[in-house]
């Protein structure tokens, strides 16, 4: 059927964005976009009879294996208990400073984000462990809730990042370039919210008061670094330092950051029947889940392109003859926008499709424009009024703290995301530099 690409994108995308806001299931609500797209644009049931075959072929791809596996590899170390001893081992390093609590969530989230990789989990597993204690001790809302929320979001950026894998298969682009161009971004915001914590409490001391802190040696202080945080960090080493030294492909590097997940577990003795066939289960879920997203949103794509509505809309922006800067600063503030009420992977899902294309056109590096859609994401997951993390720190809050003081908590780390993406846009160089040691 021959439509204009304007009515084409309305119903496309206008039909799966109405579908979202009722409720479907993400992959749901791309099958029933997917399905209209086929009836119309592909000659009826000729192109329903395709898209099995479409589906088949988007996820028959080895490239998609290092999802599974950063998964896995995240699932061993919480089921087992491992991750949470670093947290412990971080508290009793850090002392003598302002906002000591503060810091040490900073810091503990970072670690746990690189070994997990799941922002939901980083922040409710911090939000029961440290939360109580913070707000108990007489710590702002801001300065206990806001270093919470904002280094789960950091999950994002850091390797091993199962989103960021995500997104680099879905767009078909290197994961190994994605992942190391993710690690200076959120090392430098990791920088800021430190400082900032510093900063506030040096001005305001009442924001985060001083409590009375137990007498350690120096041995005491070190041993639980040297036991329960370095051996972790052997398992960051063998996944990044494996793609960085090209010793082995981001697929062969997932698989040994499981073997090394696995035999620190053991280590451990926390290798139990019971959690590895937990950690196997949970896996499995949610690898499903994103197959079933994977297919929806390649084959929507395709959907797309075939209806006309990419090739309109890139002729449109085209005619506006952006360059990449201007063009990047309004592809953030779409998914910015659309971060307000959508999830991350639907965020994705529409916008992909549309970006990509834009991004060849302008000749824009397509690692830059990945590494800002994983920070628009990472901004929008604290952004009120639907930001998934603050629905997640108001579930693990006292009941006292209201949605209120929640958002009002996000909003100065949500201003060090924002500037840290401005820079990305007007220096692409601190993301690219890593990667482009490996060319």
């Amino acid at each position: 059927m021959v439509m204009e690409w304007y009515w084409a994108l309305t119903m496309l995308l206008g039909g799966a964005v109405f579908l979202l806001l009722l409720g479907l299931p993400v992959a749901f609500a791309f099958f029933a976009a997917n399905i209209a797209g086929a009836w119309f644009f592909m000659r009826g049931e000729i192109g329903l009879s395709l898209l099995p075959i479409e589906y088949v072929l988007s996820i028959a791809q080895f490239s998609l294996v290092p999802v599974a596996l950063f998964i896995l590899m995240g699932e061993i170390l919480f089921q087992t208990g491992v991750a949470f001893r670093s947290i412990n081992a971080i508290d009793r390093l850090i002392s003598g400073v302002p906002g000591r609590l503060s810091i040490v969530s900073i810091a503990g989230g970072s670690v746990f984000s690189s070994l997990s990789g799941s922002t939901i989990a980083n922040t409710a597993v911090l939000g029961n462990l440290l939360l109580p204690d913070m707000l108990k001790r007489g710590y702002h809302p801001t300065l206990a809730l806001g270093p919470i929320m904002a280094v789960g979001g950091i999950a994002m950026l850091i390797p091993p990042s199962s989103l960021a894998v995500l997104l680099a298969s879905l767009a078909e682009r290197s994961i190994t370039d994605l992942l190391l161009a993710g690690v200076v971004p959120g090392i430098l915001m990791l920088i800021l919210f430190v400082v900032y914590v510093l900063v506030r409490c040096r001005i305001n001391p009442s924001l985060a008061p001083a409590s009375e802190e137990i007498r350690l040696t120096g041995w005491e202080r070190w041993r639980p670094f040297f036991t329960d945080v370095l051996p972790l960090f052997i398992i960051f080493a063998v996944v990044v330092g494996s793609i960085f030294f090209r010793i082995a492909a981001p697929e062969e590097a997932a698989a040994l950051g499981c073997i090394a997940a696995t035999a620190i577990s053991a280590a451990y003795r926390k290798l139990t029947r019971a959690a590895l066939l937990k950690a196997l289960r949970e896996t499995a879920k949610i690898n499903v889940m994103l197959l079933f997203i994977i297919v929806g949103s390649l084959t929507f794509a395709q959907v797309l392109q075939i209806s006309g509505a990419t090739n309109g809309v890139l002729a449109l922006i085209q005619g506006m003859e952006l360059n990449q800067f201007t063009a990047m600063a309004l592809m953030m503030l779409l998914l910015l926008f659309l971060g307000c009420f959508l999830d991350q992977i639907s965020m994705i899902l529409l916008t992909l499709p549309f970006f990509l294309p834009i991004a060849d056109a302008l000749d824009m590096n397509s690692t830059w424009l990945m590494v800002m859609m994983l920070i628009a994401m990472e901004v929008s997951l604290m952004t009120p009024p639907f930001g998934l993390l603050l629905f997640v720190m108001k579930g693990v809050a006292p009941s006292y703290i209201t949605i209120t003081q929640i958002y009002r908590a996000a909003i100065p780390f949500i201003l060090i995301e924002l500037a840290v993406m401005a820079l990305l846009i007007a220096v692409p160089s601190v993301a690219l530099w890593l990667p482009g040691l490996l060319k």
